[in-house]
């Protein structure tokens, strides 16, 4: 059995300090320069690209992992007017044809009502005040989703707003807007632990976007083996669901079937290392099962960065997905057990000693 104590005491200290930096939507560069110090402390050669930082050991070929770094937020729009920034660094609004469904945007305003936030520069990170949201509505004209936040009315159009955050840890918990802060922080600390290859930190996930950044990395410099891993959190819908395993591995998701050496490899590395797994695409389908014969819509496999890179790359890019399960998806409570993140970085560890 994995535990608190056996997490260091430097991860748990990185974590803290990363999750209270911002990084929303489509302003995500202050977040990059909090990661480059972290990184280049450690001995990674780091370099900036458009919507991607890149940070390398000594044997970058070795062992490609990638994590996104966006996180959900608002960006002003207009005088005290703010919207979900997913939603415009992802152009989805009617005046596009492209809107968001109705459901989504309920979903949104009940997760984030009435909570603390703080306005930044987009480039340097500077304060620039703070707040708490205080409304929330999906304008009938634009067919969109508005908030109110008091506070902030001195903010002007383009300034990014983050929510307020800081890392809680209880009851074997850590607890946070977790996705996707807590990958990044377990990629930094695998350079601490003598990582030689290439961990990739992505902007504009939660837009849809990460994908296209990366997938312009390999096309300038990848090699004959473009074999990558992408991290992420997974979300159950309870804690107990979460807990039966400590990660989450895929075989698939809506977009592509994942490199089948690849998740093998993951596998091998699990019963190797007493870690418990779950596939997510086979757990999905079978309560797709239940929910037909209840006649109710199935869900969908999910659509995972690594899908994504896969299904558009003709060839260039293969890999699989390794995820974290979590219980609160999207919301500032977002959690997942020490025992999973031990496993998380374990397993991370064990990848690295293979050759590609």
């Amino acid at each position: 059995m994995r535990s608190m104590h056996m997490l260091s005491e430097e991860f748990v200290d990185l974590l803290k300090a990363i999750i209270r930096q911002p990084s929303v939507v489509g302003a995500e560069h202050p977040f990059f320069r909090v990661l480059q110090r972290e990184l280049e402390e450690r001995g990674a050669r780091v370099t900036w690209y458009e919507g991607l930082l890149v940070a390398q050991g000594n044997k970058p070929m070795s062992t490609m992992v990638s994590a996104h770094i966006d996180r959900h937020g608002l960006i002003c729009t207009g005088p005290n007017e703010f919207q979900f920034a997913a939603f415009v660094a992802g152009n989805r609004s009617d005046l596009l044809g492209n809107s968001v469904s109705e459901d989504l945007m309920t979903k949104i305003t009940g997760r984030f009502q009435a909570l603390p936030v703080f306005a930044y520069e987009p480039w340097s990170g500077a304060y620039r005040g703070k707040g708490v949201i205080e409304n929330a509505y999906v304008c009938e004209f634009r067919n969109n989703l508005i908030f109110e936040i008091e506070g902030l009315d001195h903010v002007v159009a383009g300034t990014p707003v983050a929510l307020e955050d800081k890392l809680k840890s209880e009851d074997g918990l850590f607890e946070g807007q977790l996705d996707n802060v807590l990958s990044a922080a377990v990629l930094v600390h695998l350079f601490s632990l003598g990582f030689e290859g290439t961990a990739f930190f992505t902007a504009q996930e939660e837009a849809g976007k990460s994908w296209r950044y990366l997938l312009e990395w390999f096309r300038r410099f990848g090699g004959s083996t473009n074999r990558l891993f992408v991290l992420d959190t997974s979300p159950f819908p309870t804690l107990e669901a979460a807990s039966k395993q400590e990660v989450i591995l895929r075989e698939k998701d809506a977009n592509a079937p994942f490199n089948k050496e690849a998740t093998g490899l993951i596998e091998r590395l699990c019963r190797e290392n007493n870690i418990s797994y779950l596939f997510k695409d086979k757990y999905v389908e079978e309560e797709n099962k239940k929910l037909v014969s209840a006649g109710e819509r199935p869900r969908s496999l999910g659509s995972t960065e690594m899908g994504r890179i896969i299904a558009s790359s003709k060839g260039l890019v293969d890999g699989t997905t390794i995820q974290i399960p979590t219980t609160g998806y999207h919301t500032m409570d977002e959690s997942v057990t020490y025992e999973s993140v031990n496993a998380y970085i374990e397993l991370l560890t064990a990848l690295s000693t293979q050759s590609a």
